[in-house]
Order: structure tokens, then C-alpha cells, then sequence
């Protein structure tokens, strides 16, 4: 999986306005701003496999090194000033706490010189212990405000997570799945990072009333490129 995905960043990514600013949605499931030299990122569920362990379910361990090593890649692409992570950036409360050193040592190195913002999520709604950064429940930066959960109410220019977008395209007798970034072009939901992550289908209820459906857009991550897919044309099932 991490091969994939890191072929994946290797793409060029797609421009997008939200709310009067410029946006790229990159293959490698992150947002850049070059007017802002800013790099969002969501969900990024560090130390899951721990988080299961300690509850006596096993997952493979490797899902930390994984996502970071996917982080690292996006931001030795992009050379941000500033990150902000919009929250469940751990599974749980403890994460941070209990991450073995070499995993901690590797996340401060990503986030040497650069302003670092941790939103607060319903995962982790504490701050990262043991780690630098700001933490906030939301965040304004030029015409965006980011946050983990996207409010129920139209509100321009939010960018937020927790919902983890997939969209579904049918034709010729396939149909292909993906994580994806979900706009109108006033807000968006983000795609998760972590690499042990699922995803919700955006034409799930639990997306219902976020966008204006005429100008709904799914932004799906495929192998080679970004495929921009109106709502209207993707599958609910």
C-alpha cells in the first residue's frame, strides 16, 4: 500500500478555488496553498495499531511509520512554512504519549522551522503530549477556516475532516473506489491520511446538506492522476 501511495504523490495535482483562494489537491491526499505556503492534512491516525493493542486487538504495528513516511514525502515536496493537521492526527488521547521515540524524533524533524497546528479532533481532544506545535479548535488562514468536523450549517470557505470522502464511479461494467476531496467551491471535506484508515461514501446521509448540489465535486485519487467527478455522476452503492 505505501508503494502505491507514494507513487500517487508522485502525480501532479489539481488546482481548485474554494472561497475566492487557490487550492492544490494533491494525489498524496493533502492540501497545499502556495499563496500561503500552507499544507493541510487530515486524519492522519497515528498510532492505531498501538491504540488496538491496548485494547487487546491486534493490527499491524507498522501503521506510523507508514503514515509519516507518507507525510514526509508530501512535505519534502512541498517545503511549507506552516502545517496544520486537522485533528485525529492520533487515534486516542494516549497516542502521542506512548509513540516510540524513533517515530516521535522522525515527527519533530517534519516540523523543525515550520509553524505547526494541531486541531483538536474527537479522537484526540487534548493536545499532542510530549510535542511541540499549537493546538486550537479551529484555525482562520486567509479566506479558509479549518477545523476537524465540518459544521451542519453552510459556512464559506471551511475545510475540514473526520468524515474520510470516498466517491464510487461505475462504467463498462466496473466500478473503482476512492478516497477523495469533496467540494462545492465555498467548503470541502478533506480525504484521511493514515494509512490505516476506511472511508465514507460522500453520497452518504452523513454528508447531506454540506454542499450545493448543483456544484458538488468529488476530487477522487486514482493511481495516476486526480479525477474531478460531479456528485450527480458517481454511485451510492
Amino acid at each position: 500500500m505505501i508503494q502505491r501511495r507514494l507513487r500517487q504523490g508522485e502525480q501532479a495535482g489539481v488546482e481548485t478555488e474554494l472561497n475566492g483562494g487557490t487550492l492544490v489537491c494533491d494525489p498524496s491526499g493533502i492540501l497545499f496553498s502556495p499563496g500561503e505556503s500552507l499544507l493541510v492534512v487530515s486524519d492522519l491516525h497515528l498510532e492505531k495499531g498501538a491504540a488496538f493493542a491496548r485494547r487487546g486487538m491486534m493490527l499491524p504495528p507498522y501503521d506510523t511509520a507508514a503514515t509519516l513516511a507518507l507525510l514526509e514525502s508530501a512535505i519534502r515536496r512541498y517545503e511549507p512554512r506552516r502545517v496544520v493537521c486537522l485533528g485525529d492526527s492520533f487515534h486516542d488521547r494516549h497516542g502521542a504519549a506512548f509513540m516510540p521515540a524513533i517515530y516521535r524524533e522522525a515527527l519533530n524533524a517534519l516540523m523543525k522551522g515550520r509553524d505547526w497546528i494541531w486541531i483538536v479532533g474527537n479522537h484526540d481532544p487534548e493536545p499532542p503530549a510530549l510535542l511541540g506545535g499549537e493546538t486550537t479548535e479551529e484555525a482562520a488562514i486567509g479566506p479558509w477556516l479549518l477545523r476537524h468536523e465540518p459544521t451542519p450549517h453552510p459556512r464559506a470557505g471551511e475545510i475540514a475532516g473526520h468524515l474520510h470522502p470516498v466517491a464510487k464511479v461505475s462504467g463498462n461494467g466496473r466500478s473503482v473506489r476512492g478516497a477523495c476531496f469533496a467540494t462545492d467551491g465555498t467548503r470541502m471535506v478533506m480525504p484521511s491520511f493514515g494509512v490505516t484508515t476506511g472511508g465514507l461514501n460522500v453520497l452518504d446521509r452523513a454528508f447531506a446538506g454540506l454542499f450545493a448540489p448543483e456544484c458538488a465535486k468529488a476530487y477522487v485519487i486514482g493511481v495516476s492522476r486526480i479525477y474531478p467527478i460531479p456528485f450527480t455522476a458517481l454511485c451510492a452503492r
